[in-house]
C-alpha cells in the first residue's frame, strides 16, 4: 500500500472512529460496518454467523465496484445475495489485503461521499 493511501486509510479509521465510538481493529472491523450499513437494519445484535454473513455482504460489495461481483437480489428477510461475475486475480494475503482497503476507501468516497 502506497504512502499515499496508507494516509487515506488512517483518515477512514479516525473517521469510523469519531462517527461510532469505536475504533476499528482491522480490515474487518471496517468491512463489518460496511455490511451493517448495506444491511440496512441499523445496529442490531447479530450472532457470530450473521457477523460473517455481514463480513461477506461487505466484501461483495466493496468489489462489485471492480466488477468483481453483482447483487443477485434479497432474501425474504432482506438480506443481500451476491454472484461473482468473474475471477479474482491470483494473489497474496497482503495484496488481497490492498485490494480491498482501495476498494473499501472507494466506496466511502462514492458511496458514502466522504473526503478522505
Amino acid at each position: 500500500m502506497s504512502l499515499e493511501n496508507k494516509e487515506i486509510w488512517g483518515n477512514l479509521v479516525r473517521f469510523l472512529e469519531q462517527t461510532t465510538g469505536k475504533k476499528p481493529k482491522d480490515l474487518n472491523g471496517v468491512l463489518f460496518l460496511i455490511g451493517v450499513q448495506e444491511l440496512g437494519k441499523g445496529a442490531l445484535r447479530f450472532d457470530k454467523e450473521q457477523k460473517q454473513d455481514l463480513m461477506h455482504i461487505a466484501i461483495c460489495k466493496v468489489l462489485s465496484m471492480g466488477g468483481f461481483y453483482e447483487l443477485a437480489g434479497k432474501d425474504e428477510e432482506g438480506w443481500p445475495h451476491w454472484k461473482q461475475t468473474r475471477e479474482l486475480p491470483p494473489i497474496d494475503f497482503q495484496s488481497q489485503e490492498n485490494l480491498l482497503k482501495h476498494y473499501v476507501i472507494r466506496y466511502f468516497r462514492e458511496e458514502v461521499g466522504l473526503h478522505i
